[in-house]
């Protein structure tokens, strides 16, 4: 990856997050009941408590020290200790079906749009949400855009839409996907209160 991503909005984590795939989906992971930014900062204070961010370590670490270290303050989301937990095995799937390559999940035998989609569904704590915005953050930041990419992420592929941290390329941005939210968010509890 040569582009820099402004996910984490601090230099040296969305550095890590531009240059390791699995530091990326680790903080797409993380991207749940806590601010966006925070949680693209946790691999950064994974990889600062680990001496650098090896997936091959954070799967074979002792779980115990593992959650220990994501749960120390500042931790790497509001549930540290469960956060870890999934982290852990995010990166045991990975490592076991496709060798610790990240990348392999949006690359190995040249994948269509739905089968990347499908791959990343298939990651444990990703959801149809989460694995369409990754692919809308893959082809829309970092030039990932396998044929019918736009299809499979749905509106998250939409241009110079808000929506989601496929979007969000600079402070302000984050600024306008938080405000998305919050409409939609409204929206949806005034609606159902009719």
């Amino acid at each position: 990856m040569t582009v820099t991503l402004c996910l984490a909005q601090e230099p040296e984590a969305d550095k890590l997050l531009s240059e390791d795939p699995f530091a990326l989906l680790t903080g797409m992971l993380l991207d749940q009941q806590f601010p966006l930014e925070h949680a693209f900062r946790g691999p950064k204070k994974i990889a600062d408590r680990m001496d650098g961010f090896d997936i091959t370590k954070i799967a074979q670490a002792d779980p115990e020290a593992f959650e220990e270290l994501a749960a120390t303050p500042p931790a790497i989301h509001r549930y540290g200790r469960s956060m870890a937990r999934r982290t852990q095995e995010l990166a045991r799937y990975v490592v076991e079906h496709y060798d610790g390559d990240t990348a392999a999940i949006w690359t190995n035998g040249d994948p269509d749009g739905k089968e990347v989609l499908r791959r990343l569904k298939a990651l444990p704590g990703y959801g149809d949400q989460k694995a369409r915005i990754f692919l809308a953050l893959l082809g829309k930041q970092l030039g990932v855009r396998p044929k019918g990419w736009e299809k499979a992420a749905g509106a998250y592929s939409e241009k110079d839409s808000r929506r989601s941290a496929a979007d969000i390329t600079d402070a302000q941005s984050l600024l306008e996907v938080r405000a998305f939210k919050k409409r939609v968010k409204a929206e949806a509890k005034a609606a159902a209160a009719k």
